[in-house]
């Protein structure tokens, strides 16, 4: 993963910067539906929803069909990270095995990058297996 341009002050890895990086990005999938995007590993945070709270490692992903109006929203955890466990919005998925496919994957065999670690996250947009997306419905269903 790549870090920011402006990099940090006690940040000394000697990975390029990229002057690219945003914070966000926008791509279309292949053919076959594959994404790939370089970015920075996000940290955990604190959120202040209760005492001593914070969010785990995790990116946002929103998904656009044909229109504007078709879109799906989840997040993607990284995995052994031990801020999920309490991490409400993570725990508010009632299905274990839905929560397991919110959490990426180690793949060293997609790094092409020698800076980067790769991770491989599968969205599925139907299906038993269907990724978890966020939903008005306290039930889950779209």
């Amino acid at each position: 993963m790549r870090r920011a341009a402006t990099g940090h002050p006690l940040d000394a890895f000697p990975a390029p910067l990229d002057p690219h990086f945003i914070g966000c990005g926008r791509m279309l999938t292949d053919a076959r539906g594959r994404y790939r995007f370089f970015t920075v590993k996000p940290g955990a945070y604190p959120w202040k929803n209760h005492l001593n709270a914070w969010r785990p490692a995790h990116i946002h992903f929103s998904v656009f069909g044909r229109a504007f109006t078709q879109r799906l929203v989840t997040q993607m955890y990284f995995p052994g990270d031990p801020l999920l466990v309490k991490d409400p919005i993570f725990r508010s998925v009632p299905d274990e095995r839905a929560r397991a496919r919110l959490i990426c994957r180690f793949d060293e065999d997609l790094d092409l990058d020698p800076w980067a670690l790769s991770f491989a996250f599968d969205l599925v947009l139907r299906g038993r297996l269907a990724t978890y997306f966020e939903s008005e419905d306290p039930d889950g269903h779209r």
